[in-house]
């Protein structure tokens, strides 16, 4: 396994990944790897934007909009030449 050590760290930087490994109940060292580990996973689909609000808010119970018919026919985009 190689060793990587990082330089110039900023101190809050240092105490928000101390409070990410404390949520996830990992040490500092793990919670770090974890996250070198994901970003650069190729593996790992990455989520459109649609999908991502859609797992957001189901989360929250979803979101139920009413869209009301449309008054008027669609109307050509005039584009200029």
């Amino acid at each position: 396994m190689a060793a990587l050590s990082i330089r110039d760290l900023d101190d809050s930087v240092k105490e928000k990944l101390r409070l990410r490994a404390a949520q996830h109940g990992r040490s500092m060292e793990a919670e770090i790897r974890a996250i070198l580990t994901e970003a650069v996973d190729d593996e790992a689909p990455r989520a459109d934007l649609f999908s991502a609000l859609t797992a957001r808010f189901s989360q929250m119970g979803g979101v139920d909009l009413d869209i009301p018919p449309r008054s008027t026919p669609p109307r050509a985009a005039d584009l200029p030449e």
